[in-house]
């Protein structure tokens, strides 16, 4: 079977498969590329790391640490800032090898605003607006569990760019399908489904926090049921706007990416599955075709929301 059999449109933008590598797990676009066997065939976009308006050191140590599952991050969006970003390490990537996503951070509306006209005025094939970082203590989470304030940052960056907005929507709220009506209404042309859940670690010798932010992101297969009942709801909104999703969370398989398809994911995000095995997304992309072939589907578009309920 073909590899054109898992390529799609997204946004308007070509996918050559329908696998996005995630936010904070390939670095700004190259880091990746130095692993032995990679290729940028087996994927659909990157997107690249948290950027802000300023520099951020990041977070104290410890950022990172293995749950049963899965994993607690907290690195605190570390990154050069935007100007930086832009100027020094956008010009040194290849945008014809896939589609390179940004993905804006930041503490007010005004420095998403900022960031985001920046970034307008760069190669940058998209950008993914991260309203639900659990790993700051201010910012992302205030706004990505608020449908008000996420609207009013979907907003403000709307006003700058004519890119396709992808809006990263956070599982820590009550209603998600009302925040995803929200910031479609103000201007989202995507959504991307789950970021990571709040959850923490505690040393018993010690009896204090392993995370030195306390909290941090949870990720990996322990929060996959949680992502798939978030894009299951989400669909039945953004289905209304013919708004696509990337669906994540826990993904290490092609079946795990089948269900999320199913569910009503057009793309999928690979990121805590890179750390098991950096080169999953081959194994991924020819296993969904073989369940392709086994069942008789010529289109991939036929799995997305084909759930039978």
């Amino acid at each position: 079977m073909p590899n054109s059999i898992l390529s799609s449109s997204f946004c308007g933008l070509n996918f050559q498969t329908p696998l996005v590598l995630l936010s904070g797990c390939v670095g700004f676009g190259n880091e990746y590329t130095r692993v032995e066997g990679f290729s940028h065939a087996d994927i659909g976009g990157v997107c690249l790391k948290g950027t802000t308006l300023h520099a951020r050191p990041g977070n104290p140590t410890h950022r990172v640490y293995e749950t049963p599952s899965g994993m607690l991050n907290a690195i605190g969006l570390q990154n050069p800032g935007a100007h930086k970003v832009v100027n020094d390490i956008l010009p040194t990537l290849d945008m014809n090898e896939t589609q390179f996503i940004a993905n804006v951070s930041g503490s007010t509306i005004e420095e998403y605003q900022e960031v985001t006209r920046l970034f307008d005025n760069s190669a940058i094939a998209a950008i993914e607006i991260n309203i639900s970082c659990p790993n700051v203590k201010e910012g992302g989470v205030t706004f990505g569990n608020d449908p008000d304030m996420s609207a009013r940052v979907v907003e403000a960056c709307r006003s700058v760019t004519s890119k396709p907005i992808i809006t990263k929507l956070s599982p820590n709220q009550t209603d998600i399908g009302e925040s995803a009506r929200r910031c479609i209404d103000a201007g989202s042309d995507a959504l991307s489904v789950i970021n990571t859940l709040m959850g923490m670690a505690i040393d018993t010798k010690t009896r204090k926090p392993v995370i030195g932010n306390i909290q941090g992101g949870l990720s990996g297969p322990a929060i996959k049921p949680i992502a798939l009942l978030k894009v299951h709801q989400v669909y039945q909104v953004a289905k209304l706007h013919n708004v696509p999703i990337i669906g994540q969370g826990g993904i290490t398989n092609a079946n795990d990416a089948i269900e999320f398809m199913i569910a009503g994911a057009s793309a999928i995000g690979i990121g805590t599955g890179l750390f098991y095995n950096p080169l999953i997304c081959k194994k991924i992309n020819n296993d969904i075709k073989d369940y392709l072939a086994l069942n008789n589907i010529n289109v991939l578009s036929e799995l997305i929301g084909s759930i039978d309920i």
